[in-house]
């Protein structure tokens, strides 16, 4: 049986903390032989419904969005949806475009995003999945502590590397069958295999460095994310 590699958290240059140009991204998708990578740049999805269009086989639209109490990241987006509204207030309007929503690197602890196990615990029946393992985790307890959150409460597990530089693309992924849309997504996880490998901590620095090269203005958001 077919199995497609996928990758389901990445970042590009529509990220604020990314640098990476739509054709390195290609590129390194190619070289690491992903079938399906879901691009998910950070309160946006302006990013990936355009390397959707230049890649429309292998990009799945999505975006990671950060709520009052947590990040969401939500695959098979129409559109963006705004940051800082309520867990439940973002979840209805993914829910109107008919997005599966997982939920961003739940417990880890050094992460703005990390989720208060209470409202975690509030919003899961609204949820999908929750992402088991993140290769930018640097303490190996909070994807242990996420998987095992799942799996006690049934819940479907996404992984993914959180990649914001080429290099990361790829080192956490899933061998699962192929899928089209997000209802079949849904049924092709449950038969998912994870391969997963940490980032190296300096991917981190990286991170802070594309920020600070913005916050100096060496290097710039898209107009569209700056004044949408």
């Amino acid at each position: 049986m077919t199995q497609w590699r996928v990758e389901l958290h990445s970042h590009t240059l529509y990220s604020l903390d990314s640098l990476t140009g739509f054709e390195a991204f290609l590129r390194a998708c190619e070289r690491r032989k992903l079938d399906k990578v879901a691009v998910t740049d950070h309160n946006t999805a302006e990013g990936a419904l355009q390397l959707a269009r230049l890649a429309p086989e292998r990009i799945i639209v999505g975006e990671e969005i950060m709520t009052t109490q947590g990040e969401l990241l939500a695959y098979f987006v129409q559109e963006s949806v705004p940051p800082f509204l309520s867990p439940e207030a973002t979840i209805e309007r993914l829910r109107q475009q008919g997005a599966f929503i997982s939920v961003s690197h739940p417990f880890d602890r050094l992460r703005k995003g990390a989720w208060a196990e209470p409202n975690l615990v509030r919003i899961l029946p609204l949820v999908d999945a929750i992402e088991g393992f993140n290769a930018r985790c640097l303490f190996a307890e909070d994807n242990a502590k996420a998987l095992a959150f799942a799996r006690a409460r049934h819940k479907l597990c996404t992984v993914g590397s959180d990649a914001h530089l080429p290099y990361e693309l790829g080192r956490a992924l899933l061998e699962m069958p192929p899928f089209e849309d997000a209802e079949s997504f849904r049924r092709a996880l449950s038969h998912a295999v994870p391969r997963t490998r940490l980032s190296a901590f300096w991917v981190h620095f990286y991170s802070k460095y594309a920020k600070w090269l913005r916050k100096a203005g060496l290097a710039k958001l898209p107009d569209s994310v700056l004044y949408s």
